[in-house]
């Protein structure tokens, strides 16, 4: 009696077509998500303007002394 043996097509190491789909979806959602955690990451430590800094008359430009 032959005994023919049943490949299975779904095998993620021998269909090479599904595979490499698989890699670049896997390949997007990674620099997908670098992306958005790095502009997340840049937004939340941004630079929130320029701090009133008490500078004293002497060393301004024009320096003023008493």
């Amino acid at each position: 009696m032959d005994q023919h043996t049943v490949e299975n097509t779904n095998d993620f190491t021998r269909d090479w077509v599904a595979s490499s789909r698989f890699l670049f979806y896997l390949k997007l959602a990674c620099i997908l998500a670098l992306v958005v955690g790095g502009s997340y990451a840049l937004f939340t430590h941004r630079y929130k303007g320029k701090p009133k800094v008490a500078v004293p008359e002497s060393s301004l430009y024009d320096p003023k002394y008493k």
